[in-house]
């Protein structure tokens, strides 16, 4: 079932240390200060950093219809998705993996112990 942006947000603000912040003047959303995902031009792509070159080329090739990547980000270990056609639990491990990879590892680890 695909995910709406506002789903995204809910989903991540959730996570510790999560918040709104602004990249190249537009909204997104920031762990620990640093990039964890925004909202494309378009209104239905979701930047999606943290996925390596060899993952994106195997979910490009399996899910055409769902991830891409333009010429800006073909140097940068990121994909793109379509809410309009991505699962909604693909999303949300993308951006969880990529929030452990953006906070200090006690936090994840009181995340992951419910504290």
């Amino acid at each position: 079932m695909p995910i709406t942006y506002d789903e995204v947000r809910a989903f991540a603000l959730a996570l510790p240390l999560v918040a709104d912040g602004t990249s190249y003047g537009y909204p997104c959303l920031k762990a620990n200060g640093k990039f964890l995902t925004r909202l494309k031009e378009d209104g239905d792509s979701l930047v999606l950093p943290g996925v390596p070159f060899d993952e994106r080329e195997m979910l490009i090739e399996a899910a055409p219809e769902v991830f891409y990547f333009t010429d800006h980000y073909r140097n940068y270990p990121m994909v793109l998705a379509r809410l309009s056609a991505v699962e909604a639990g693909t999303v949300k491990r993308l951006i969880e993996r990529h929030w452990r990879a953006c906070v200090p590892k006690k936090v994840a680890r009181a995340h992951d112990e419910g504290l």
